[in-house]
């Protein structure tokens, strides 16, 4: 244990030493200028001699912006996303971090990271007596030194599978960020990008495809990420009351995906839905309260081998209908979803024109 804490102190040392001097930006976001030097596209011409500048693709945005230019001496164009950083981060600076924190999506991630960072933990803590109550049926007073002996063998075989099994996380981790990502590439930000044109030759504009927004899309990621994730904590919760020494098998595989799961889709959504500068801020908030509430583990702990004598049934069943809570994250996104999609489609968002100037609605 002295080991394993001096090991977790290093995670000081590692944040110390990779802590950015800069903060990135996110992608959608890019608030740093970049300067596209002319010194470095000056050409000679081979037969008079001129200098003359060369520059590529988005030369005529470019000189549209007010931006210096070479009849004003400047040695520097503006790229084409300092205007646009201007004007889109500039909403997103300005939100409050208060107005996030008491965000209905924020609150109902505490409660859902909560319930399933307790309902993890302790399966962990209580797994060895457990699979002991399994082994001898509440029995265990009565029994020899030789029964004794073959039950903490068989406890300590299914422990060993069970740690062998985290590495299964190896391989469900990537899976959820492919739920996560679903479409992402097939979203615009903007009406304009996903209008399709008709025939130039006829003059005729064809109907417009429905376009896929790139927050919509990711709220949808999130709930089928939320859904999954509660299905499965839901099953393995089923399994955790059914006395069968082999089903728990199942009981590991379940408890290793939920255990993957949970924590990424949740980052997920706080990149998805908040501002990049409250990302940090939130994220490490709320594996503070979900540790804190994790702590609850110890009174079932001692209720489990107390007062019910090993028993785990009647944890385990209060612990799984709890973790239906963990479904009104999701249904609160699938509203969320609906309301911002009325939001486009009021704001002029949602409708595409295309060239004969009809509509349609996203």
């Amino acid at each position: 244990m002295f080991t394993w804490s001096g090991l977790a102190c290093l995670i000081f040392l590692n944040c110390a030493l990779n802590w950015p001097v800069e903060a990135f930006p996110a992608p959608e976001e890019v608030n740093y200028t970049k300067k596209i030097k002319l010194s470095g596209l000056a050409l000679d011409h081979k037969v008079t001699g001129d200098r003359f500048y060369t520059h590529v693709t988005t030369v005529g945005q470019r000189l549209s912006q007010k931006a210096p230019s070479l009849e004003d001496g400047s040695d520097a164009f503006m790229s084409s996303q300092d205007v646009r950083s201007t004007s889109e981060n500039s909403p997103e600076r300005s939100v409050p971090f208060r107005k996030s924190l008491c965000s209905p999506i924020f609150l109902w991630s505490l409660l859902t990271m909560g319930m399933t960072q307790l309902r993890i933990i302790f399966y962990m803590a209580a797994m060895n007596k457990m699979l002991e109550y399994l082994v001898t049926g509440g029995q265990e007073h009565e029994m020899n030194g030789q029964q004794q002996q073959k039950v903490a063998e068989t406890v300590g075989f299914y422990s060993s599978i069970f740690g062998a099994m985290q590495l299964l996380c190896l391989l469900t981790c990537p899976l959820i960020g492919y739920i996560m990502d679903w479409r992402i590439k097939d979203c615009v930000d903007a009406p304009t990008q996903g209008t399709v044109l008709g025939d130039a030759r006829d003059g005729v504009a064809t109907k417009s495809i429905r376009p896929r927004y790139c927050k919509i899309q990711k709220l949808t990621n999130a709930i089928n990420a939320f859904t999954l994730t509660n299905l499965l904590l839901v099953g393995f919760g089923i399994t955790c009351l059914i006395n069968n020494l082999h089903l728990q098998f199942v009981t590991f595989v379940l408890h290793t995906i939920v255990r993957g799961f949970f924590h990424s889709a949740c980052g997920s959504l706080y990149a998805a839905v908040f501002p990049s500068n409250h990302f940090g801020t939130l994220t490490g908030l709320q594996s503070l309260i979900s540790a804190v509430f994790a702590l609850l583990q110890q009174p079932l702990f001692m209720a489990m081998v107390g007062p019910l004598k090993g028993e785990p049934f009647w944890v385990n069943l209060g612990l799984l209908l709890f973790s239906l809570l963990g479904f009104l994250l999701p249904s609160y996104l699938f509203y969320y979803r609906a309301w911002l999609r009325k939001e486009y489609t009021a704001n002029g968002m949602g409708p595409l024109k295309v060239l004969s100037g009809s509509e349609v609605t996203a």
